[in-house]
């Protein structure tokens, strides 16, 4: 298909001269995305099961497996893979494959019973429900799990109990990324994609549907437009207008909640608007599907639900049964959360979220290429 850069830049401008005229979308668009940053910052967490963990058992004796079968029995943590060295753990968290990573030095044994045993706990500290669910968990297991011990060590020597035996375990956890689990730290990577996702579904979709109410559909079908002309100038302008909200929400968490930005921006960036091209393509399938602004509308708070309870951004997926997790691959926003908070929190490069970024160009060509099937240029 020819595309006229002419055209295209005339339609850019009629788009953009008819967003800026109105005052209240303006508004709207700018403070939706600051109440919504304010207000979801201070959501409440939760208790999170079945956390992924690692181990790294370096006693591999019956007291260490024991007290691994402790904390799975627990139902905090399933143990999903062992490996060799605490380096491993954390490239492992890093990746996202585990939310905990536990290490367990040699001699365990020797030194439960010498009441000197130690461990290490690492926890991803950019999963607000995981860090916190975990931190507690782990202490309170190992306590049970000294006092136990105690008691068999004690029923085979045939010693009396006393209140002033220590216990045999020192618990030492070490919170990754958010050492300080603040809330904010968890939450303003993810809120920054939902808002994203929002904003750019919601006004992608009524994109068709609005001309037509307002009767511009007809104006535009006389001139000698090209559909992928039409396309690019209703999506350009968005585009802008969603960069500038994310770099706006990005300066707010930095300078007004202190988030730290470990990452690389420029990539941060660039993976941003791969995710608002397949924000924006989800969209132009919705609109290709509606008649009227309502129903574009209310499609979009379909997926705005889906953001807040299926994407991971407040309720963990590894928690989550089958279905509901199927029913949040199709939004975007799940792959994004990672790649956000990888990048925002943990500081990590292409090469550790270079799946979830795949898989976003792949999403965006798939409903690019519904949403050209389905457009016409036509007015029914």
């Amino acid at each position: 298909m020819q595309l006229n850069f002419q055209r295209l830049a005339a339609l850019i401008r009629k788009e953009s001269i008819q967003i800026l005229r109105d005052r209240r979308f303006i508004l709207l668009f700018l403070g939706l995305t600051i109440v919504q940053l304010f207000v979801y910052s201070y959501s409440a967490s939760r208790s999170v099961y079945h956390m992924p963990m690692a181990v790294v058992d370096q006693s591999r004796d019956a007291t260490s497996a024991a007290f691994v079968q402790a904390l799975v029995n627990s139902q905090y943590f399933d143990v999903t893979m062992y490996l060799d060295d605490e380096s491993q753990a954390k490239d492992a968290i890093d990746k996202g494959e585990v939310k905990a990573a536990l290490i367990i030095p040699p001699h365990f044994a020797a030194e439960v019973d010498q009441r000197s045993a130690n461990f290490l706990m690492l926890l991803d500290g950019s999963d607000q429900f995981a860090v916190r669910s975990g931190y507690s968990a782990v202490g309170l297991v190992a306590q049970n799990f000294g006092l136990q011990m105690s008691a068999e060590n004690l029923a085979l020597s045939g010693a009396v109990s006393s209140t002033n035996h220590t216990l045999p375990i020192n618990t030492f956890a070490q919170v990754l990324y958010n050492p300080d689990m603040n809330d904010k730290w968890f939450v303003i990577p993810g809120i920054i994609g939902m808002i994203l996702q929002t904003l750019a579904v919601e006004q992608a979709a009524i994109f068709l549907v609005r001309d037509r109410e307002w009767g511009t559909m007809e104006q535009i079908l006389a001139t000698p437009v090209r559909q992928l002309e039409l396309i690019l100038s209703k999506l350009i302008p968005l585009s802008v207008l969603c960069l500038l909200t994310l770099g706006m929400s990005v300066a707010l968490g930095i300078y007004w909640f202190g988030v730290p930005f470990r990452g690389n921006l420029f990539l941060y960036f660039w993976l941003a608007l791969l995710f608002l091209a397949s924000c924006l393509g989800l969209g132009l399938v919705i609109s290709t599907r509606v008649a009227t602004q309502f129903e574009a509308e209310a499609s979009a708070m379909i997926f705005m639900l889906f953001g807040l309870l299926l994407t991971g951004l407040f309720y963990p997926r590894t928690g989550m049964p089958l279905v509901p997790q199927l029913i949040g691959d199709i939004a975007p926003l799940t792959y994004f959360l990672r790649i956000s908070r990888g990048i925002y929190m943990k500081g990590v490069g292409l090469s550790f979220v270079w799946s979830d970024a795949l898989i976003l160009v792949l999403y965006t060509l798939i409903v690019v290429f519904i949403s050209s099937k389905r457009f016409k240029m036509r007015l029914d």
